[in-house]
């Protein structure tokens, strides 16, 4: 077995851990704050948010974002968050991303209230694709998931964001017990009328509430059936699967696909190829982890690229097998979703 961070990939250190998986895809959180509120991430009156010093600046993203894509091998760049378009360099960050060698496939990750005004620049300014998260096609159901009345500017963003060219538009939807449960054919059928290509996210524990809990959750199986009285699917397969977390099925026949990332229901941990950076400068090798490898300390310090790339390696070697979720001794991570970056 070779040791920490001496695999190769084309002459480039790639980040490989003790199971032979090696991270491709790198999710960016740029801020751990939101304009939504909800119910399955954070509480009402939001959350203590980071500190102004201790986010990363544009220019530390830009590093990091670039030793891992000239010295780790990161071929896929995610920004996410909280809500990325709160970030107020981020077309910066886009455009100077873009303009690395090899160019890695850039794709946000947003909860699209924002995307009517920034689509186009952001697509200006290099980027690829966005996933808008939309839960539900009811204006009242949206204000009781997400304590804000902010339906139409999804819908909006939502608009925008196939018009500028950020496609395949993906949409990004939980099913929550007695609010939308009963919602997955019409989200399907609404989602194929408009070219967009749906996902259905079991719900997560990492809430910062810490209220999941595994028996009131919607399911894969119970979406999968509520789609087929109004749908035939057809599974992709494995083999055109690969690492992507959702599994999808054909539309009756297609074109239109639609996915299930069923992480707590039927994990995917082994063919996993993500590492994860927060809004801190902290690595995640996992969203279930309890622990971080701190690279901003490392960055403010003066260390040279090729020594934050040394950490960051080791840090992915010590990945886990797998998340833990069906584990009965699993515990929920301290940090929520908003902190971590999805």
């Amino acid at each position: 077995m070779p040791h920490a961070g001496s695999a190769t990939r084309e002459g480039a250190h790639v980040l490989i851990d003790t199971y032979g998986r090696v991270a491709t895809d790198l999710r960016v959180s740029l801020t751990d704050r939101c304009n939504l509120r909800c119910t399955y991430c954070m509480p009402e009156e939001g959350l203590q948010w980071l500190a102004k010093p201790d986010l990363l600046t544009d220019d530390e993203i830009v590093r990091l974002i670039d030793i891992a894509v000239t010295s780790l091998g990161i071929e896929e760049v995610r920004f996410t968050g909280g809500e990325p378009l709160l970030r107020p360099g981020l077309a910066g960050i886009v455009e100077r991303v873009a303009a690395l060698e090899p160019r890695p496939q850039m794709s946000l990750t947003t909860n699209g209230i924002g995307l009517k005004r920034t689509a186009a620049a952001l697509k200006a300014a290099g980027l690829d694709r966005v996933n808008v998260s939309l839960d539900t096609l009811r204006p009242e159901v949206f204000k009781t998931l997400t304590r804000r009345d902010r339906h139409k500017d999804v819908i909006e963003g939502l608009y925008a964001a196939r018009d500028a060219g950020l496609t395949p538009v993906k949409v990004n939807s939980v099913l929550m017990p007695g609010l939308n449960d009963d919602e997955a054919p019409e989200l399907l059928a609404w989602a194929v009328e408009h070219d967009y290509e749906l996902r259905f996210i079991e719900q997560m524990p990492l809430d910062a509430q810490h209220g999941w809990k595994r028996d009131g959750m919607i399911t894969a199986g119970d979406i999968l059936t509520s789609l087929r009285t109004r749908f035939e699917l057809t599974a992709e397969g494995e083999e055109k699967r690969g690492s992507a977390p959702a599994e999808r099925w054909l539309v009756d026949g297609g074109p239109h696909v639609v996915g299930v990332i069923a992480s707590v229901t039927r994990p995917f941990c082994a063919a996993c190829d993500r590492t994860r950076l927060t809004a801190d400068g902290q690595v995640r090798t996992c969203l279930f982890a309890q622990e971080e490898t701190d690279l901003r300390a490392a960055l403010r310090s003066g260390a040279p690229d090729e020594e934050i790339a040394r950490i960051w390696r080791l840090a992915m070697w010590g990945k886990k097998a797998g998340a833990g979720l069906d584990d009965p001794t699993f515990v929920q991570p301290d940090r929520p979703m908003s902190a971590i970056g999805g």
